[in-house]
C-alpha cells in the first residue's frame, strides 16, 4: 500500500469516533496493553506530559512542546484530531511523521492488531509511541483522546498530569454531570505524579481534590494565582500578555480563551523547572535566558508545532478567521470575541457535528451576522438544511450550501474589504476549510 492507500485502510478499517461517533469509540485499555507489550512498551523510553480535559487541550500541549523544544529538547507531540493531513497527529520538533514510517507500521503490525478488532485511536497511539522511541526523543506532550481514564493515552506515567477544564462535551460516554466528567478526566492522575489543573467549578474541584488525595499526587490549581495579568487580542491576530514574572509578551495563537490556557501553561512549566527539566528561572530567580526561550516559542507556536484552527488569520482583507471552537464552552469565549469584532459585515461559515447540543451553541451566535450554513465531509456532519431550519428557531436565518467550499466561497464574494469572515462551529468545518478554500 502507497501512504493514501494505508491511511484509507486506517479510516475504513478501524472503528474511527471522529468520523462515525458511538460506533467507533472503545473503551478500556486491553487492546492499547497488548498493543503496548507487543511492541516492547516503546513510551518508557523517553519522558512524557499528559494533556486532559475538555477545552485548551491542543493549545496547551502545542504551546508547552513549543517551550521545551525552544530550551532545546527533542520533542514528540501526539495529538488529535487532525485537520488536514493524518501526519499532523504526530510530530517531533513540529516535523510531522514521515508517510514511510505510517506505510511500514502498518504492514509490519497488522497481522498483529487486526485479531484484535483495535480502534483507529488504539492503531495510532501505538504508532506515535514507537515512532517517538525509533526518533529518540527525550519526552512527549500526550494529549488524551477522549475523556482520560480508560483513553488508550492513559498507560503512561508521565512527569506531569495537565487538566485544561470541564464542560458539558461527550456525555454519552463521560457522564451527564460536570463531576462525573470530571471523574473520567481525572483519570489521568497517577501515583505521586503532580497534576497541574487549569479551570475549576464548584462541582469539579473537590473531584480533582479527592482523586489528587487518593493518589497522593501534588496538585496545583492554575486559576488560584493566574501568571498572567492581561491578555488582549491584537489586531493582526494573536495575543498580547502581561504577566507576573515574564512581563509583557506576544502570543502567537488567537482567541480570548488563549488567557486561560496560558495560565495553564506557566503552571505546567513552574512545576516542570521544580523537576529541573527547564531552568530555574521560573522559580523567580535570574530570567533573561528563560525570558528569551519562552518568548521566542509562545510567538512562533504555529510554525514551531503546526497548530492550525485557533483563532487563526488565513486572509487580512476581507479579514478571514477560522477557529475549531465546537461547543458551548468553546462558543461562551467565541461568541465574546466575535462581538469585540469592528466590521462593516459580519458573514459566518457555521456547520457542527451530531454529538453537540447545536441549540445551545446557536444561542450564542450574534444575530447580526450574515450566515453561510454547511456541513463537513464527515458521517457525523449536521445536514445543512438541518442546520439551517434549527437557526431559524433561534431568530437567524441564512443560506445553506452543502460543502464548506461552496459556502466560503460565497461568503468571500459577498463581502467586502472591511468585512470580516468567520469559519467555524466544528474541527471538520475548519479542516475541509483550509484544505480547499485556502
Amino acid at each position: 500500500m502507497n501512504y493514501q492507500e494505508t491511511c484509507e485502510y486506517l479510516y475504513s478499517q478501524m472503528p474511527m469516533f471522529e468520523r462515525q461517533g458511538a460506533s467507533g469509540y472503545k473503551e478500556g485499555l486491553d487492546n492499547t496493553l497488548a498493543f503496548d507489550s507487543h511492541l516492547g512498551h516503546p513510551h518508557q523510553a523517553y519522558k512524557t506530559i499528559h494533556v486532559g480535559g475538555t477545552n485548551g487541550k491542543g493549545s496547551v500541549s502545542h504551546t508547552i512542546a513549543a517551550v521545551l523544544q525552544e530550551c532545546g529538547y527533542h520533542v514528540g507531540l501526539y495529538t488529535s484530531p487532525h485537520l488536514m493531513d493524518f501526519r499532523e497527529r504526530i510530530r517531533v520538533n513540529g516535523e510531522s511523521v514521515s508517510e514511510q514510517f505510517v506505510i511500514d507500521f502498518v504492514e509490519k503490525n497488522r497481522s498483529f492488531f487486526e485479531p484484535l478488532h483495535p480502534s483507529f485511536f488504539e492503531v495510532t497511539t501505538a504508532m506515535a509511541f514507537e515512532y517517538f522511541k525509533e526518533r529518540h526523543i527525550d519526552i512527549a506532550v500526550v494529549e488524551v483522546g477522549l475523556g482520560g481514564r480508560l483513553d488508550c493515552t492513559n498507560i503512561i506515567t508521565p512527569l506531569v498530569s495537565v487538566i485544561t477544564n470541564i464542560s458539558f462535551d461527550h456525555t454519552q460516554f463521560l457522564g451527564n454531570t460536570l463531576a462525573k466528567i470530571a471523574g473520567e478526566k481525572a483519570g489521568i492522575i497517577k501515583k505521586g505524579v503532580p497534576v497541574v489543573i487549569g479551570e475549576t467549578t464548584p462541582e469539579t474541584r473537590p473531584v480533582f481534590e479527592a482523586k489528587a488525595r487518593e493518589m497522593e499526587a501534588p496538585i496545583a490549581f492554575a486559576q488560584d494565582d493566574p501568571a498572567v495579568i492581561t491578555a488582549t487580542p491584537k489586531p493582526e491576530g494573536g495575543m498580547h500578555y502581561q504577566a507576573k514574572k515574564f512581563g509583557e509578551f506576544d502570543g502567537d495563537l488567537g482567541g480570548i480563551y488563549q488567557k486561560e490556557n496560558m495560565n495553564t501553561v506557566l503552571c505546567t512549566l513552574h512545576e516542570l523547572s521544580k523537576q529541573g527539566y527547564l531552568s530555574d528561572a521560573l522559580k523567580g530567580m535570574a530570567i533573561d535566558k528563560i525570558r528569551l526561550e519562552f518568548e521566542s516559542a509562545v510567538s512562533h507556536v504555529a510554525d514551531m508545532t503546526g497548530l492550525m484552527g485557533r483563532w487563526q488569520t488565513v486572509k487580512q482583507t476581507p479579514r478571514v478567521v477560522c477557529d475549531t471552537g465546537h461547543n458551548v464552552a468553546g462558543w461562551q469565549y467565541l461568541s465574546r470575541q466575535l462581538a469585540s469584532v469592528q466590521c462593516q459585515q459580519m458573514h459566518i461559515v457555521f456547520g457542527m457535528v451530531d454529538d453537540k447540543d447545536i441549540d445551545k451553541v446557536l444561542d450564542l451566535l450574534p444575530k447580526h451576522a450574515k450566515f453561510y450554513f454547511t456541513k463537513a465531509q464527515s458521517k457525523r456532519a449536521i445536514n445543512e438544511t438541518t442546520v439551517q431550519q434549527k437557526a431559524m428557531q433561534h431568530g437567524i436565518t441564512g443560506d445553506a450550501y452543502p460543502t464548506v467550499n461552496e459556502a466560503y466561497k460565497a461568503a468571500f464574494h459577498s463581502a467586502s474589504a472591511n468585512d470580516f469572515i468567520f469559519v467555524g462551529g466544528s474541527s471538520y468545518v475548519v479542516g475541509d476549510f483550509l484544505k480547499t478554500c485556502i
